[in-house]
């Protein structure tokens, strides 16, 4: 079986920034192990599948470990994969996902995705977490990550992880956020995954559907501008809207290809 696949670096338009996924178009879904299989092959922190449904687009996301219940880079990758690369003509690509429907609309160069918020509450810093940082937070918060916020940029900056203690907690698709208000950004980010093979994920977009509704809080303005902070880096432009944020991106092409693989 021959598929194409589509690598995209996401949040940038550097071709060595951002976060880079795949993207694999299909005619119909293969078998979940096979997807995996694929998504473990390609070695990068998301691959995202999708099948054209004409007007719209079924569309799931596997790291190298399992399935995703979202993932913003990898949306973004896939709609520039469809706009720029397959040269779909749809005003907005809709995707069916198990989040449910997201639109991503290009706007001059930039993407901008439509995804839900979730607004983090307090939450109390598990032992395991606590024993593997080596600045503790003054601020602890949870939705589907943990959102742990610092006193300013250099500590977010500064933090390192020991993955003695890190990898033994258990949040299912969930990661670990840390955050703070940015010198020159509204405010920035890393985020880390534990028993993850990416530990560090360059630029997430997930992680900002908490990230917006807290900082658009703290701040008291609904539009700012953020900057995951990590080695390859990323920027983020994002609205909080209600019960949904807009964040928008650029992306950029890093290869075209094709992958054979035969189930077993």
């Amino acid at each position: 079986m021959q598929l194409h696949i589509y690598q995209v670096n996401a949040f940038t338009n550097r071709p060595f920034g951002g976060n880079p996924a795949c993207v694999v178009p299909l005619s119909e879904w293969l078998e979940d192990d096979l997807l995996l299989k694929i998504a473990q092959e390609n070695a990068v922190a998301e691959t995202a599948f999708f099948v054209d449904q004409g007007y719209k687009f079924q569309l799931r996301w596997f790291t190298p470990e399992m399935e995703m219940d979202l993932c913003g880079h990898a949306t973004l990758a896939a709609a520039h994969a469809i706009k720029e690369i397959r040269k779909s003509t749809v005003k907005n690509v809709i995707f069916e996902t198990r989040s449910g429907e997201l639109t991503v609309k290009k706007q001059g160069d930039l993407y901008i995705l439509d995804l839900p918020s979730r607004r983090p509450t307090a939450a109390t810093l598990p032992q395991l977490l606590a024993s593997s940082l080596n600045i503790q937070p003054r601020e602890v918060l949870k939705a589907r990550d943990y959102v742990l916020v610092y006193r300013d940029q250099k500590e977010v900056e500064e933090i390192v992880i020991d993955r003695t203690y890190f990898d033994l907690l258990e949040l299912g698709t969930g990661g670990v956020i840390v955050t703070a208000q940015g010198r020159d950004r509204d405010f920035v980010s890393r985020f880390f995954t534990p028993g993850a093979s990416v530990f560090e994920d360059p630029v997430t977009g997930s992680a900002h559907c908490s990230l917006v509704p807290y900082w658009s809080e703290i701040l008291q303005k609904d539009e700012l501008k953020a900057r995951q902070i990590s080695e390859r880096g990323g920027e983020l432009f994002c609205k909080q809207k209600e019960e949904r944020v807009e964040i928008a991106g650029y992306a950029r092409t890093y290869f075209i290809g094709k992958i054979f693989v035969e189930a077993d």
